[in-house]
């Protein structure tokens, strides 16, 4: 599968060597980042669970609202760090470094939270923290580094990385919240840092393949990117200021309007997760049983296959020169195929299909892989929309996905702690928001590109993640009124105003697209 590239590509002679039309280097840092992604969204999905579950379970028995104010903390602060990481890399550590050393950081994170104690807990969270600011944007820093002198193979480039990050969050889903809540809750957070672990490893052992790109920056390095920032400079100048201004003006309104987005699509680790543990029936007989278990292996064993192969593939060009790094990946693959042929073994031999609540979380990564195709192509057609029309579209299948919620829970009596409705209530729901995200999502980080020059890109996508955490603090609030708003109102209640705001604040966006267009003077 591996053959010389007409593209020059950056790195040493082998990451020269394709597989699926790319460097053979581009496939361990998909690796590295589906570890990292399988040991984030993994300790995400227990986190509200195991602080809400009764001490009986195995849980601390938090409040339903102090779970929801921790975790909206934690995933608004992961978004804020990592424009400081990328500072530190850019000034002092170099990409390479920064990456490894952020690993190495968020694996003690696991391992303390592993350890069930209060202050360990804050410490685990803490470095998490602080290894995703090193890590998160320097792994996407060495792709660009090596698709330096190939920028038309980048797009293709960041969609298979991008598969990585929901391969390694379906994974982690899956995986963490089967472990956790069938094995116990401090197994599945120690597995989210054995994965993490093990992918610092693979990164580390095989970075060679890289050649130079990412290392340490040198003096002369220095000087050339203040001679691109000179460029730049001259660039941003040649664009009248009034101009450039109008188009700040757009990603603000842009980020507004995604802080609302983020504070209702978040609630999948929060409210929706309590949602599925305590009001959904998981528990199925019969042909449903049946139903969800085949199901369930089909969509488990044929994402694997593909990801082996892609494996075995990546071994074939570059095993002799790094076998170490191949070893360790491999291990990783071999623990991931046990534990999921003993998941799926447990759930046929039971006569009844119990449904982990953290299951539900992986519905996002799957249908994104479904449909991301679909959706691309549409906005590369004649149907394709303005920026606030996209955004706006978003915001509607949000708050319409809440709106299914809604209806479905409108059986649950006022107050109630715990109910019985149907599981088809969250998987159409999950499947509105992934349309509603793929809508908004990509579209956001594509226009500030457009709207912004080239030489203060980084920072507006620093102030950009500042928006997407402010949003998950907002999320870990709001979801943190579930049981006032049940015990005074109903649960239907409850979603409706999840239903309300994103589809008001969508329809105030598109009445707002002449402005904005107008604002963007000529970008599209």
């Amino acid at each position: 599968m591996s053959t010389l590239t007409k593209y020059k590509f950056e790195g040493s002679e082998m990451n020269n060597q394709l597989l699926m039309g790319h460097p053979s280097g581009l496939f361990i840092l998909f690796f590295t980042e589906m570890w990292e992604r399988f040991s984030y969204y993994g300790m995400r999905a227990l986190l509200v669970l195991f602080l809400t579950s009764s001490l009986m379970d195995g849980g601390w028995a938090w409040s339903r609202e102090e779970a929801m104010g921790l975790y909206g903390t934690y995933t608004m602060l992961v978004y804020f760090t990592p424009i400081f990481g990328g500072i530190l890399a850019d000034k002092v550590l170099g990409y390479r470094t920064a990456v490894a050393i952020g690993a190495l950081i968020m694996t003690i994170g696991h391992a303390s939270m592993a350890l069930n104690t209060p202050t360990t807990l804050y410490v685990g969270i803490a470095c998490l923290i602080a290894g995703n600011g090193l890590f998160k944007p320097n792994i996407t820093s060495i792709i660009n580094g090596v698709y330096k002198n190939a920028q038309e193979k980048k797009d293709g480039a960041f969609t298979i990385f991008y598969m990585g990050v929901n391969a390694g969050a379906f994974l982690g889903i899956m995986l963490c919240g089967y472990v956790g809540e069938t094995k116990g809750w401090h197994y599945g957070f120690g597995l989210a840092g054995i994965f993490m672990f093990l992918g610092m490893l693979q990164f580390w052992f095989a970075q060679g393949i890289f050649g130079k790109v990412g290392l340490k920056p040198s003096k002369i390095e220095d000087v050339s990117d203040a001679i691109d920032n000179i460029d730049d400079t001259e660039e941003e100048t040649q664009v009248s200021s009034k101009v450039q201004f109008d188009r700040y003006i757009v990603v603000a309104i842009l980020a507004v309007f995604t802080i609302f987005f983020w504070a209702s699509f978040e609630q999948a680790g929060g409210s929706m997760t309590i949602f599925a543990k305590d009001y959904t029936n998981r528990t199925l007989e019969g042909n449903a049983a049946n139903i969800f278990r085949i199901s369930n292996t089909l969509l488990t064993i044929v994402p694997l296959i593909i990801i082996t192969y892609v494996l075995l593939s990546l071994f074939k060009i570059t095993f002799k020169k790094f076998a170490l790094s191949n070893i360790i990946l491999g291990i990783s693959f071999a623990i991931i195929w046990y534990i999921v042929i003993t998941m799926l073994i447990e759930q046929f031999s039971s006569e009844k299909a119990m449904i982990p609540a953290s299951w539900f979380g992986i519905l996002n990564s799957f249908y994104i892989i479904a449909f991301a195709p679909l959706v691309s192509k549409i906005w590369e057609s004649k149907y394709n929309p303005s920026a606030t029309v996209k955004f706006g579209i978003g915001l509607i299948l949000l708050g319409l996905g809440f709106g299914v919620l809604a209806y479905g829970s409108a059986s649950i009596p006022q107050g109630a702690q715990t109910a019985s409705v149907s599981v088809i209530w969250l998987i159409l729901a999950y499947l509105l928001h992934t349309l509603g995200e793929l809508s908004l999502s990509p579209v956001g980080l594509s226009y500030v590109s457009k709207l912004v020059p080239a030489s203060k890109i980084a920072m507006m996508f620093g102030l950009w993640y500042i928006a997407v955490g402010m949003g998950n603090k907002a999320a870990g609030a709001m979801g943190g009124m579930i049981d006032t708003i049940t015990a005074k109102y109903s649960m239907s209640t409850f979603f409706l105003i999840f239903t309300f705001v994103p589809i008001v604040a969508g329809l105030i966006l598109m009445a707002l697209t002449p402005v904005v267009k107008k604002l963007m003077h000529g970008v599209k």
